[in-house]
This record gives C-alpha cells, structure tokens and sequence, in this order.
C-alpha cells in the first residue's frame, strides 16, 4: 500500500544575492507501508533536503508530496506541526535529546506532547527502553550514556509516538561499526514486528547492505 509518494519535487535554495542552488531537480517516487528504505548518495546529492521535505521539515519550492493521499505541501504552519507530531518519528545523527531530562523522560515527553494520559505514558515509555535494551537506564541523563545508548533512546522516543513512518537521517553516523550494527538490527526488528515504515538516509555500506530497497541520489536526482 503507498504511503508516500512525490511528484517532481524541486528544493533551490537561495545562499547570497543572486546564487542559488538547485538541491533536488524533480523528484518523483513511491514508499509503501511498511518499508525499509535507504536513500543513498554523497554528500550534496540531496538526500537531506528530501528527507526534510517528506518530514514536512521543509517545503519544496515546486511539486507536491502526498502522505496517505493528502498533499501535506498545502497544509499550514499549525497542520504540519500536527502531521509531524503525530505521523512522523525523527532519528536524528546527533541524536537530539533533550540533556536535562533522563532517558525515561525523554521517551515520556513526547507522549506528554500528544496529550496522552499519565499512566499511560510511564508503562509504555518503560516498556520501549525495556524493548531497545536500556531496562537499566530509565534515569541516565544523555551525558551519562554512550552514543549508541542514546540514539536507542532516540529510537525508542520516535516509536513511542506510534508514527507511520520513521525518518532517520544518518543515524549510525557518530557510531562505531558494531555499535551501529545492532541499532540497525533493532530498527529491522521493529520495522518486521510493528509495520513502521523506516526511511534512512545514508553513504554507510552497511546501511545500504541491510536496507530492503535502495534509491540512490545524485546531483538532485534519483540515478536510474
């Protein structure tokens, strides 16, 4: 079933008077439900500027992209921010937690966002950090954990949300090649059992390697 699909995004960046730069030049692609996606390419290939644009991060400057058949490019500022917190879950390269709060909480707090009920929140967000391997972090802050222990936190505050689709852009980039071995694991493993759908971004071959389907990037376009 198709979850995601673009029809000829174009991202041109404006950088100083008169100079631009022509980020993606007409992207036009499907995701089904339930993929495990890697968008590869080198550095300036574009695969950040698309990732931000299927997140509703950013807005193309022409083309549509449609979420569930809904052109999410004509939403406004308040329906995006709604479309994020409740559709999309982020994993970010420097893992984005929030330092001041442990790893229960950080998991916790996005659920405190969606409105969702206290006891609800506390069982599930142990129940996920139990699910990723930090049963016995519940209370470290993020400077008390390791890289690999935070972006599981990280993960586990992406699914707490119950997104349809995870975006993760270079998750496993500030991570030794074991450590990212067994995050990427555990993202296969919840993308087999609950059906989220996971979109990387990526030059790491072991990325790639795991992925079900590869689009590759280059210069602003898939290669074909």
């Amino acid at each position: 079933m198709n979850l995601i699909k673009t029809i000829n995004l174009k991202k041109t960046y404006i950088t100083g008077k008169d100079i631009t730069t022509d980020a993606l030049k007409g992207i036009t692609l499907e995701i089904d439900t339930k993929e495990f996606l890697a968008i590869a390419g080198p550095s300036g290939s574009g695969k950040t500027s698309l990732l931000n644009i299927l997140s509703a991060l950013d807005m193309p400057t022409s083309g549509k992209v449609l979420f569930e058949n809904k052109d999410i490019t004509e939403k406004d500022i308040n329906q995006l921010a709604d479309f994020r917190l409740n559709k999309i879950g982020f994993v970010f390269q420097s893992y984005n937690l929030i330092n001041t709060l442990t790893a229960f909480e950080n998991v916790e707090y996005i659920m405190l966002l969606q409105g969702r009920p206290t006891a609800e929140r506390k069982d599930k967000a142990e129940a996920i950090l139990k699910r990723v391997g930090l049963g016995n972090y519940l209370n470290r802050f993020p400077n008390e954990m390791s890289g690999g222990q935070q972006q599981r936190v990280a993960v586990a505050r992406a699914i707490a949300a119950e997104p349809k689709v995870i975006i993760a852009d270079e998750p496993t980039a500030n991570l030794d090649s074991k450590t990212a071995g067994l995050l990427m694991d555990l993202m296969l493993e919840l993308n087999e059992e609950k059906g989220i759908t996971f979109i990387f971004s990526t030059h790491d071959p072991m990325i790639m390697k795991k992925a079900k389907r590869i689009i590759k990037l280059k210069d602003g376009l898939i290669e074909k």
